[in-house]
C-alpha cells in the first residue's frame, strides 16, 4: 500500500556540480536548500539581501546585483534604536548608518562578481502578496514595496496581491538583462512549500496560485529557465501534516531532505551524487566529538579520515575541504 503520490521530474538540462557557482536568492526555503548545498562543498551564494518573499523585491535585488550601486545613508531608515534599508532583511540593519551601509554595500559588491560568473540561479518565490508603504512610513515614497516590514506599524504598509501578468511582466525584462550579463546562466525557478497562512488559508492559495501561473508562463518562454516542483512535492506528494514542523506552515526535518533528495535526483549527475556522499561521510567523522580525543582508537580514526579527505582532494582539485581538514588536525597529538 502506498501512502504516498510520487510523480516524475524532469532532469534540469545543466545539471549542478561541484563545479558550478550557484547564486540562491528568495525565502526561506532557498536558505534551507543553500546550506545543504554549502554543506556539501558547492560554490554558492546565498541571499545577499536576506530572506525574501515577493517577487517584487526579489527582481529589485537582482537589479542591484547587476546594476552594483552604492547604497548610502538617503537609502536608510531609522527605526527601534536602529537603521534599515526596505530593500534588505533586518540581518543587515545596524546601530548606525555606516554599520549597516558597510554590510550592505559589501553584499551587494560579492554579489554583483558572483552573478556575472554564476553557472546557475536559484529563485524561491514565496508570497504574491506584496506591502507597499504608505505615507505614514519613514524612508522611501509611498507604494514602495518592502522586502521586510522590520516590526513597522501596521499603519506604514498596504497589501496587495500581484497577479501572474504582474509578475511576468517585471520578470520579462530582468530576465534579459541578465543574459546580457551573463549568456549562458541557467535559471531555476521553485515556489516555497512554506505555508503563509497568516494571510488567511484562502489568500495563501490565492498567492501561491499566482507564483505558480507566472512562474510556468517565463519557464515556458526561456529555454534556459526550469522549474523544480518543491511546492507539489510536499503539497501533492508527501501530503501529510506529519511533515509539517509543529507550527503547520514549516516543512519539517524529514519533508526538507525528501525535497532535497528528490532535488539531487533531477538537478544533479550520478557523478555529483557520488561526491556528495562522500563528503556527508567526512562531515560526519569532522564533526564527530569523542570522549577521549588523545586514545590511540581515536587518532587512528582522526589519520585515516585525513587521508580520506586527502584522496579525494586529489581526485577532485576542486573541492574546498579546509573546514573538515582544519577540524581534525587540531584533534591529533603533537
Amino acid at each position: 500500500m502506498k501512502f504516498h503520490c510520487e510523480f516524475d521530474i524532469p532532469a534540469l538540462q545543466s545539471p549542478i556540480g561541484h563545479r558550478s557557482h550557484t547564486l540562491m536568492i528568495g525565502s526561506c526555503f532557498t536558505e534551507n536548500m543553500g546550506e545543504k548545498l554549502a554543506k556539501h562543498l558547492f560554490h554558492v551564494l546565498e541571499n545577499p539581501n536576506g530572506v525574501l518573499f515577493n517577487p517584487v523585491s526579489v527582481a529589485e535585488a537582482l537589479t542591484q546585483y547587476i546594476d552594483a550601486p552604492t547604497f548610502t545613508s538617503s537609502d536608510l531608515f531609522y527605526f527601534n534604536e536602529a537603521w534599515h534599508s526596505w530593500k534588505h532583511h533586518s540581518r543587515f540593519s545596524g546601530t548606525s548608518p555606516e554599520e549597516a551601509l558597510d554590510k550592505i554595500n559589501e553584499s551587494t559588491t560579492a554579489a554583483h562578481a558572483f552573478i556575472k560568473k554564476a553557472s546557475h540561479l536559484f529563485i524561491t518565490l514565496g508570497s504574491a502578496w506584496v506591502y507597499q508603504l504608505t505615507d505614514q512610513a519613514t524612508g522611501y515614497a509611498p507604494n514602495f514595496v518592502a522586502a521586510n516590514n522590520h516590526k513597522a506599524p501596521a499603519s506604514w504598509f498596504t497589501k496587495k496581491l500581484l497577479t501572474p501578468a504582474d509578475i511576468t511582466s517585471l520578470y520579462e525584462p530582468l530576465i534579459q538583462k541578465l543574459r546580457q550579463v551573463n549568456p549562458g546562466l541557467q535559471i531555476i525557478y521553485t515556489i516555497s512549500p512554506v505555508r503563509h497562512v497568516r494571510e488567511g488559508m484562502v489568500e495563501n492559495n490565492r498567492s501561491k496560485a499566482a507564483l505558480i501561473q507566472a512562474v510556468h508562463s517565463l519557464v515556458e518562454t526561456d529555454d534556459n529557465s526550469y522549474y523544480f516542483p518543491a511546492y507539489e512535492i510536499v503539497i501533492d506528494d508527501l501530503r501529510d501534516y506529519r511533515f509539517y514542523s509543529e507550527d503547520m506552515v514549516h516543512p519539517n526535518y524529514h519533508a526538507t531532505e525528501y525535497v532535497w533528495e528528490k532535488f539531487l535526483q533531477a538537478c544533479t549527475t550520478p557523478e555529483t551524487k557520488n561526491i556528495i556522499k562522500e563528503i556527508a561521510s567526512i562531515n560526519l567523522a569532522a564533526a564527530h566529538k569523542p570522549f577521549y580525543v588523545h586514545s590511540n582508537q581515536h587518532q587512528q580514526f582522526v589519520h585515516k579520515t585525513i587521508e580520506k579527505i586527502e584522496a579525494l582532494s586529489a581526485q577532485y582539485p576542486y573541492l574546498d575541504c579546509s573546514k573538515q581538514l582544519e577540524l581534525l588536525k587540531v584533534q591529533l597529538l603533537p
